[in-house]
């Protein structure tokens, strides 16, 4: 992604979905429309962080360039520079694939 004006507030994430590998059985074609979206994707830029009870700062423990996975309805789909990107918190991130 070219450099973006945008910055995630708090504990949000700017995740680009990643195509996973997948095959067709049986020589199926499958159109587009019919295919779910990947729940794969790398995280390109971070909020800095949630404030505790306290009012402290706890920043996030994922980072731009992480692989994660994410819930299938997670996020809220935008379009920035022309790019489709996903903006989700933090806790919608189920883990990281190392």
């Amino acid at each position: 992604m070219a450099k973006s004006n945008f910055r995630p507030l708090h504990d949000r994430v700017v995740v680009r979905r990643v195509e996973s590998e997948s095959t067709t059985a049986g020589g199926i074609i499958i159109p587009d429309t019919a295919k779910e979206k990947p729940q794969e994707g790398e995280i390109i830029a971070v909020g800095s962080g949630a404030r505790d009870e306290a009012g402290k700062l706890v920043p996030l423990d994922v980072k731009a360039g992480d692989r994660i996975l994410f819930g299938k309805w997670s996020g809220t789909e935008v379009k920035l520079n022309g790019e489709d990107l996903l903006i989700m918190k933090e806790s919608d991130v189920m883990g990281i694939i190392a």
